[in-house]
């Protein structure tokens, strides 16, 4: 089916909830963890996983900081990111759902997000469970700690551990509330975050399914499925919708 299509479907819905991946973000320069190029390629993925992390901390947090506080730092909104807050800005995304950590959705303006596995902008004390915003600690001495002396972890979900009660129901009770899913840049390899869509179709939604490669879902829980990279296809969609001149130039540091 075609741009028009999607565009149709979306602006008639009555409760449009998006599902975002790593794919949504490769455009802004962050780059998915899996696949031949992707970061567990250039990286030991045992850094995330908690037990190590509690085993080696120091260890851990020098991968962690170049991954998530040098590297991924730098990266910026893309069109995919905007054109989501512009739909939401408009009433047709009602929620947005992402395994991603890196709030390029809120720095491009959507506002109701739903943070499946954590964010990498603000640090949990593993001693008090203090949370803090990562840009007010000295990460240049590391492990970094709080000021009752406890060591701080990215507040993101590790390996080993439970996603966030919170984030969990109600990224699931969206899936539920949805007449048009949208679904961007996901394979749905992970767990449990890819039965997310699956219960979405399972209510009646119709998912539409932007990938540049087909995934799990493609031809099973995605109605439409749009080939090709999520900023080009977004920007497709919302000029077909009326809305193209609303893109905001990127936001530059």
């Amino acid at each position: 089916m075609s741009i028009t299509a999607a565009a149709r479907i979306l602006r008639s819905a009555s409760h449009v909830t998006a599902f975002t991946g790593a794919g949504i973000s490769v455009e802004s320069g962050i780059p998915p963890f899996r696949g031949a190029d992707g970061l567990w390629s250039r990286y030991d993925p045992q850094c995330l996983d908690i037990g190590y992390f509690h085993r080696n901390t120091e260890a851990a947090w020098r991968v962690i900081k170049e991954i998530f506080y040098d590297f991924f730092g730098t990266a910026r909104p893309n069109d995919a990111h905007r054109s989501l807050a512009i739909l939401e800005e408009e009433g047709i995304v009602k929620a947005l759902i992402t395994q991603n950590i890196d709030n390029l959705h809120q720095e491009a303006g959507s506002r109701t997000v739903f943070e499946f596995h954590g964010s990498s902008r603000q640090l949990l004390c593993l001693a008090c469970g203090e949370r803090r915003a990562a840009r007010d600690v000295d990460l240049a001495v590391l492990p970094p700690h709080c000021p009752c002396g406890g060591v701080y972890k990215p507040d993101f979900v590790f390996f080993g551990e439970m996603i966030p009660e919170a984030a969990n129901r109600r990224s699931f009770a969206e899936a539920e509330l949805a007449d048009v899913f949208l679904l961007i840049g996901t394979t749905g390899e992970v767990m449990p975050a890819c039965l997310i869509p699956e219960e979405a179709k399972r209510r009646g939604a119709t998912v539409i399914e932007i990938n540049t490669e087909p995934s799990n879902y493609t031809g099973r829980v995605s109605d439409i499925f749009l080939r090709g990279r999520a900023t080009e296809l977004m920007r497709a969609i919302i000029g077909e919708m009326g809305l193209r001149e609303r893109l905001r130039p990127p936001s530059h540091p």
